[in-house]
């Protein structure tokens, strides 16, 4: 069946045509979808699943704060909110805690919400 590779290829083909605004967007975006799952998973009961996922969130995370350009004063902040996002990640993974993957994913999603308003206002401005 070729419809799992043709989506494969279309996923791959967004990533590598993508600008790093739009990279940037899709990483928070991930981040959102994994948290949601680990907290589904929480619900179930399915610890393993709830663990793989807050990892996965925690990757990107841990990415997103690598890739900070410190040279600019905002990207402290960001620094501060990705240390502070960890921090709950992994008590929500030590605890099985779901009120803080909760927290974590209200904060992913601020985030993103600011990001994509940025890249909006950037785009009306021609600097994307």
């Amino acid at each position: 069946m070729a419809l799992p590779n043709a989506y494969a290829q279309y996923n791959n083909s967004k990533v590598m045509t993508a600008s790093p605004a739009e990279l940037t967007l899709m990483l928070y975006e991930g981040s959102i979808k994994f948290c949601n799952r680990a907290i589904a998973a929480l619900e179930k009961q399915d610890v393993p699943e709830a663990h793989s996922n807050i990892v996965k969130v925690e990757r990107i995370i841990d990415y997103l704060r690598q890739t900070l350009d410190m040279k600019y004063e905002v990207a402290q902040d960001f620094d501060r909110i990705y240390s502070y996002l960890g921090q709950r990640l992994v008590e929500g993974n030590l605890k099985k805690d779901r009120e803080a993957l909760e927290e974590v994913c209200v904060h992913l999603r601020s985030v993103r919400d600011t990001w994509k308003e940025v890249m909006r206002i950037n785009q009306s401005k021609g600097t994307t």
